[in-house]
């Protein structure tokens, strides 16, 4: 047994952290939180200065015997969570569960896993930051409140089996409200005129921008036939330096922004994969709001840049961080080595490394030198001017590296080079054109710029973006969809070869890509709460939340006065709520049903947005069918309403039983007798044939039959092939099979054992083997020696064992 026990939140960074340790240290995973709140109760002792009654789950009880008994054995306890709030508190509940003293334990934090940072921080350890503690714990159990008493509100007044959540909630708010400020847009346009002029004594073309836009379409015909014979000289030609600095280093915030631009990543993988760079030791700590780089980091920086680029590309920055309270790192995200361009390692690793690194060294290098120049053209017939832009890259610097992106890449302002030109040219004008441009609203969030917006608010902290965004979508209060573009006609106005032409043209316009949008339910719930609960919603509330989160973590307040504070109003708002406020379900008049004459209204249902024919209190019951993915009850006419009743319809017949297509709360489906097959998107439900049908639900019998392993069915246990592997279902819930374990061989018996808990797997005999082996060497010399070849391998196999 090991001197030295020492304690990680993941395998894999166990096994890059042991890789750095001599054989006195034994790393070990706890794979994240050990105990928490418990998911259906609150568990909050109000009374008792709001002390959370904590819970070891399940699936986690093994685990904390295991390290309980590798703790007592061990002299001494490191514990290695991450530096954040989150990692410290993981910590704590280390201490408290596994009984650890003070004298025993000690604690480590390094900012990434490298030999040298992690043996300087065995050099300096400290004691648990109970500050950082309470921070965390004040930040659950507020969350605990907001979730565990306004959801049932919820479920009375607008629907069963919703949610709220402190973040999610305001994350939700910012996409409904912006979708409510794209329907009330009103769109005007414009007309922009652009001309090209030849240069005199060369075939060279000059384009140029006129320095006005006319309002109406006769304004700008005007022009042009104003323009049509006047002459044009260069009166001003102005060309001045400039220059161009490269982004700072990488946060938790721009990381997943710059990743959605340049290689399509959502939020979540952004993060997923940066969490993989970090604990194989590639880059520093991934959750961080700080963009600071250390000494040595830009010591590194400065040897690598004058390496591959020479010297006259460095140029050494220290960036400051503008974040409010930033507290969770000390430095940015970077490379834990600059010489090492590239990794091993999947893609999506590869390609993130690779942006990361490109970063962080370009922020430490040359600012790129312009040479912009601008040239103003007179027109003898009008007072306005015409101006051409150019610019000249004297200098690449930084860009010789990065290039950083934007959500919106049209730089109008950014042209090539101009041809030779100088003041007092006359210039023959080629052609001229007008043609009308739209305003637009503002753009829909992507899941990367809606966590630039929620930084800006001060909304959450780095390591709550990504879930937050991953909460809001799996809830089905925002869809992240694509939307095709539609077709706009537009009035062109041409001036060429003397005459002034108009014409109507069409374009393609409004496409969105990966954009979020708020659900008929998303918008009914943030409706309802913006009305009962405005200043749990409320920007402003969030963000000063935050503010007291960071005091907490200071050690400048203590937790249990910063809950009295919010939790009493908040609970008195709750008990108000659910009192006096109306039952609420987005109920509309779309028309009249043109058979029965009966009024149709469309409204959120208990299983989500539908259609309803008739009363209520009508002595015949209405009929209802539910909205198709992608209709809302904001827009959908009254044709597309008539449609939907046309379902349920029979297809044909199967076996002797009908065929019935229909459509559920989870999409169209095929009905034939007690059993449903879903209906594809690519087919119509409205249109689909009997033989197609028939194609369906045999393709799922199949797909059903290959599936099955084994089924205990007195007993409601099945055993099944999964996505990840063999799996046991039982009552809904979903168990893991060992890995070591053939699940063709599991009795009823190992179901049972599996779903307790308290089955054991046998190891493979050659793993015991060397174990056996590795456990012998340990302790005494071998009676006799094994012949060269066997030896290596046993010594391979025990080296290998002793990283896991």
């Amino acid at each position: 047994m090991a001197k030295n026990l020492v304690i990680v939140e993941s395998p894999a960074k166990a096994k890059t952290i042991e890789k750095f340790l001599g054989p006195d240290f034994h790393v070990l995973s706890c794979f994240g939180h050990i105990r928490d709140l418990p998911k259906n109760k609150l568990n909050i002792d109000i009374k008792n200065g709001y002390e959370p009654n904590y819970e070891i789950p399940a699936d986690k009880k093994k685990l904390v015997a295991d390290l309980k008994k590798q703790a007592d054995a061990a002299e001494t306890v490191w514990l290695a969570s991450d530096e954040d709030r989150e990692g410290e508190a993981i910590s704590w509940h280390l201490m408290q569960v596994l009984k650890l003293t003070e004298k025993k334990t000690k604690r480590i934090v390094f900012n990434e896993i490298t030999k040298s940072a992690i043996l300087s921080a065995i050099e300096r350890p400290r004691k648990i930051d109970i500050n950082l503690v309470d921070a965390q714990q004040a930040r659950r159990v507020l969350d605990r409140f907001v979730g565990y008493e306004i959801s049932p509100v919820l479920w009375r007044k607008v629907r069963p089996q919703l949610s709220a959540g402190r973040v999610q909630s305001v994350a939700t708010r910012l996409i409904v409200e912006r979708e409510d400020e794209i329907k009330n847009f009103k769109e005007t346009s414009a007309y922009r005129v652009t001309a090209d002029f030849k240069l005199p004594k060369v075939e060279k073309t000059l384009e140029a921008e006129l320095n006005k836009r006319f309002a109406k379409k006769d304004e700008a015909e005007k022009f042009l036939n104003d323009s049509n014979g006047a002459s044009f000289v260069v009166s001003d030609v102005e060309t001045k330096p400039a220059k161009k600095s490269p982004a700072p280093p990488f946060t938790t915030s721009t990381l997943p922004q710059e990743a959605s631009r340049k290689l399509g990543f959502s939020v979540s993988k952004t993060m997923l994969v940066a969490q993989q760079l970090y604990e194989a030791g590639f880059i520093t700590y991934m959750r961080t709001d700080s963009v600071n780089l250390s000494q040595q980091a830009m010591g590194m920086a400065e040897s690598e840049i004058n390496t591959s680029f020479g010297k006259k590309y460095v140029k050494l920055r220290q960036y400051s961080t503008k974040t409010k309270g930033a507290q969770e790192a000390h430095e940015a995200i970077r490379p834990t080595a600059f010489d090492k361009q590239s990794i091993e390692g999947d893609a999506s690793q590869k390609r993130l490394y690779d942006l990361i690194w490109k970063r962080t060294i370009a922020s430490q290098m040359s600012d790129a030198e312009l040479e912009k120049t601008t040239v103003t053209i007179n027109i003898s017939t009008r007072p306005e001017n015409f101006n051409a832009k150019g610019e000249v890259l004297i200098f690449d610097g930084f860009l010789k590296v990065y290039i950083e992106s934007s959500d919106d890449d049209n730089d109008e302002d950014t042209k090539g080079v101009l041809p030779p030109i100088k003041v007092k040219d006359a210039l023959e004008l080629k052609k001229a054109i007008a043609k009308e441009s739209f305003t637009q609203h503002a753009p829909r969030y992507s899941e990367a710029s809606l966590v630039k917006k929620m930084e800006e608010l001060g909304i959450g902290r780095p390591s709550t973006y990504a879930p937050t965004i991953s909460t809001i979508l799996k809830r089905k209060y925002v869809v992240k969809e694509d939307r095709e573009a539609v077709e706009r006609s537009y009035n062109l106005i041409e001036l060429s070869k003397g005459a002034v032409k108009s014409s109507v043209k069409t374009e393609k316009t409004g496409s969105e890509k990966s954009k979020l949008f708020p659900t008929d339910i998303g918008v009914l719930v943030n409706n309802f709460l913006v009305e009962n609960f405005s200043t749990v919603i409320d920007y402003n509330f969030t963000a000063a939340i935050e503010k007291e989160f960071d005091e907490v973590a200071q050690g400048e307040i203590k937790w249990a006065k910063m809950m009295d504070g919010f939790y009493k109003p908040f609970h008195k708002q709750v008990d108000e709520t659910m009192k006096n406020s109306e039952r609420v379900s987005g109920e509309r008049l779309v028309g009249v049903d043109p058979k029965t004459k009966k009024n149709i209204y469309v409204k959120i249902g208990r299983f989500g947005p539908m259609a309803q024919i008739g009363e209520a209190t009508d002595e015949e019951k209405p009929t209802f069918a539910g909205l198709k993915a992608g209709q809302s009850i904001d827009t959908i006419s009254l044709e597309d309403v008539l449609e939907l009743f046309k379902l349920p319809r029979e297809v044909g017949t199967f076996e002797g039983e009908k065929i019935v297509a229909a459509a559920g709360r989870f999409g169209p489906y095929l009905r034939l007798g007690k059993n449903f097959y879903s209906i594809p998107k690519t087919d119509d439900p409205l249109e689909i044939s009997e033989k197609r049908a028939i194609e369906i639900i045999e393709e799922k019998r199949i797909s059903d039959a290959n599936k099955m392993i084994k089924e205990f069915a007195d007993n409601d246990i099945r055993v099944l092939n999964g996505r990840f592997g063999p799996y046991i279902v039982s009552n809904k819930k979903n168990f893991r099979i060992p890995k070591t374990t053939d699940p063709t061989t599991l009795t009823l018996e190992d179901c049972l054992s599996i779903i307790e808990g308290s089955f054991k797997s046998e190891a493979p005999a050659k793993k015991a083997t060397a174990k056996k082996v590795s456990a012998k060497k340990a302790e005494e010399k071998p009676e006799k020696k094994a012949p060269a070849k066997k030896a290596a391998a046993k010594k391979t196999t025990t080296k290998t064992k002793s990283k896991k």
